[in-house]
């Protein structure tokens, strides 16, 4: 085991391999906050990479709702079981310590083994999820919590009672809520699959970060299933093997054929109806840290803005998902799923500034990767109040550019309105 430097959780911690890091890294940020449940983003991943024999429980990319939902069932509740079974009452933030986001005083799934498991060649805490697990990709869709005489499924599967006594208004849900969880893997910084695989199947690729499988050296022993605490590497019976999201690297190197060779986004990125995703590839110093890159959209909304999260960073594994935290959720729920940044993220979405109101709307503008941003100023088109904060709209020009600097999207705040004149080629 070495030590490594894991910047979400603000200290160092215990991984099974030394210190080492890609030029870039794959990293992506979904908006909670405008998600449909289309499950487009899952279909489109499905089609693309697994429908084959073998494959019909293998959802790479999928949409759950929360809190009930899970894919497998249950998989960040005995997650977060795990590591207070570990370290009782302890998994907590110390918001005023040095981190980016304060210091994490708990216990990570690669600290939490007991010497005896590390002697068996247990890198971290985790499961094997049973079958009856992988049957449901979307159990308990639409499912709120929040009624006072709701016990829905609280004991693994115990049905409670659906006795609505009122209802709800715009724009606050204060009785009920629900929201939904995209999901893909993460390609850690610290993947649990990779430090978990005695074959040493998994790995990190130098340009990019993504983290594959190597299916000649997989003997299919499941560990990376076990103490992967995302449960993205899925096991295929007819091939007894294991496979996982590979980030359309194909995609990212700029090889689909309509991209001309230009990075573009993956799949269930460029298929988003609701227009929640952006990817991008951020660069990466020796530390593990992001280099400065302030007109980078994924670093201003992460590193300056700081309104996207990442998923469960306290699991240690330094995920490279980010969200924007749910408006409607209870602030405790989402700063167990996000962290102590919560409060800041959704305050600043609720009533975003000038720029980060501009990046928000690079959100699906193209299908290209863009690494850089410019802001063209335009006049003000509205300002009022929102939760007694003051909130100015401006429809600015906002441009966004590929790696070797080509502006290949251009959006301006305020979509533009086309009337459709009387007569029109329709008309009868």
């Amino acid at each position: 085991m070495a030590e490594v430097n894991n910047w979400q959780l603000g200290r160092k911690m215990w991984y099974p391999y030394e210190e080492k890091h890609p030029e870039w890294q794959f990293a992506f940020v979904f908006n909670i906050n405008r998600c449909i449940a289309c499950q487009t983003c899952t279909m489109a991943c499905k089609s693309t990479w697994t429908f084959s024999k073998g494959q019909e429980f293998m959802w790479w990319n999928n949409v759950e709702t929360k809190p009930y939902g899970g894919y497998p069932q249950f998989w960040d509740q005995k997650g977060m079981h795990l590591l207070d079974k570990a370290n009782p009452g302890r998994q907590a933030w110390n918001s005023s310590g040095d981190g980016f986001y304060g210091t994490y005083k708990g216990t990570t799934i690669f600290e939490a083994p007991t010497a005896k498991q590390r002697e068996r060649g247990q890198i971290a805490v985790g499961y094997v999820p049973t079958d009856k697990e992988w049957r449901f990709p979307n159990i308990y869709e639409d499912t709120a919590a929040g009624d006072t005489s709701m016990d829905l499924y609280t004991d693994h599967g115990k049905k409670g009672n659906y006795n609505w006594t009122k209802g709800e208004e715009l724009p606050e849900h204060t009785g009920r809520w629900f929201h939904y969880l995209q999901r893909l893997c993460n390609h850690c910084t610290y993947p649990g699959c990779l430090g978990a695989c005695p074959r040493k199947a998994i790995y990190k690729r130098q340009q990019d970060g993504i983290v594959l499988i190597d299916q000649n050296r997989c003997r299919g022993y499941r560990k990376c299933v076990e103490q992967c605490p995302f449960k993205k590497p899925m096991y295929r019976s007819t091939t007894r093997i294991s496979e996982k999201c590979i980030a359309c690297y194909p995609r990212v190197e700029g090889k689909d054929p309509i991209s001309g060779g230009h990075p573009m986004e993956t799949r269930c990125m460029a298929a988003c109806v609701g227009q929640i995703r952006m990817q991008g590839l951020v660069k990466i110093d020796e530390n593990g840290e992001w280099k400065k890159d302030r007109y980078s959209p994924l670093y201003y909304l992460i590193k300056v803005a700081k309104i996207a999260l990442p998923l469960y960073p306290q699991f240690g594994t330094e995920p490279n998902g980010y969200y924007i935290p749910s408006r409607v959720a209870p602030r405790d729920y989402s700063k167990q799923m996000f962290g102590p940044g919560t409060d800041h993220a959704v305050d600043l979405y609720l009533a975003p500034d000038r720029e980060t109101l501009a990046v928000l709307n690079l959100f699906r503008k193209t299908q290209k990767i863009i690494f850089k941003y410019a802001i063209q100023e335009g006049p003000k088109v509205w300002e009022t109040q929102i939760n007694g904060k003051h909130f100015t709209m401006y429809n600015d020009t906002v441009i966004g550019y590929g790696k070797n600097g080509e502006e290949i999207v251009r959006t301006t705040i305020e979509e533009p309105i086309h009337i459709r004149p009387e007569k029109h080629i329709t008309s009868i």
